[in-house]
């Protein structure tokens, strides 16, 4: 597969990981957006949202816990902002489903 994410997860590309466990991977954006920028990927390739089903649907909970549990360590209290991106129009790069976890700044409303 030609996926970036997937050859991260598979350790062919380097990352500064965060977080790992069995089936999900955090690590620092390459082109931080804010003081704190940070993804969080499932290990499965799933393309984006549009592709989330019953079957693969609990890793989205996973991801929001390992969010949660990233955001407490790095004292993220003040707040942060948790972005996905789906399909190209929608702003996604890379098509593997990811959450851009952002704090250490204010955000702005609206977005891009």
């Amino acid at each position: 597969m030609d996926c970036l994410f997937c050859k991260i997860v598979a350790g062919e590309i380097p990352s500064k990981k965060l977080y790992e466990d069995d089936q999900v991977l955090a690590f620092y954006d390459v082109d931080p957006q804010a003081p704190v920028h940070f993804l969080v990927i499932p290990k499965e390739h799933i393309a984006c949202a549009s592709e989330i089903t019953p079957e693969n649907s609990q890793i989205i909970a996973h991801i929001f816990e390992v969010i949660a549990n990233l955001v407490s360590t790095l004292k993220l209290a003040d707040g942060y902002r948790i972005v996905n991106n789906c399909g190209v129009q929608g702003g996604q790069s890379v098509p593997h489903l990811h959450f851009h976890v952002l704090g250490g700044r204010d955000m702005s409303w609206p977005p891009g």
